[in-house]
């Protein structure tokens, strides 16, 4: 199983972006998909997560700029980012609880991609 993330890049602030994170392999469910970040010399920090059922949770810090979104069909999580500020620069990574061929659930991660943001 691998988780393939995308959509990074350098933007002013004001701008937006969106990330994309496909999950391959052999799949045979997935619960939570979520985002983390992590900047440099902070700790990885949850951004927003999703479940199988559409539930959604978001940090404080990105409530009403970012929008996390699933689907399922597609093993893939998405995130809007809108109205990014200098502060979001990090590295961001995805997330899934995933059940795989003769495993147990498990968390997995993808490789991460770099979001900057300009003043």
């Amino acid at each position: 199983v691998q988780l393939q993330a995308s959509g990074g890049g350098s933007v002013q602030a004001g701008g937006s972006l969106k990330l994309s994170c496909v999950a391959s392999g052999v799949i045979l469910g997935i619960r939570s998909m979520a985002w983390y970040r992590q900047a440099p010399g902070n700790q990885r920090e949850l951004v927003a997560d999703i479940s199988s059922g559409g539930s959604r949770n978001y940090a404080d810090s990105v409530k009403g700029r970012f929008t996390i979104s699933r689907d399922n069909a597609k093993n893939t999580v998405y995130l809007q980012m809108n109205s990014l500020k200098p502060e979001d620069t990090a590295v961001y990574y995805c997330n899934a609880d995933l059940l795989s061929f003769g495993r147990t659930w498990r968390e997995y991660w993808g490789q991460g991609t770099q979001v900057t943001v300009s003043s």
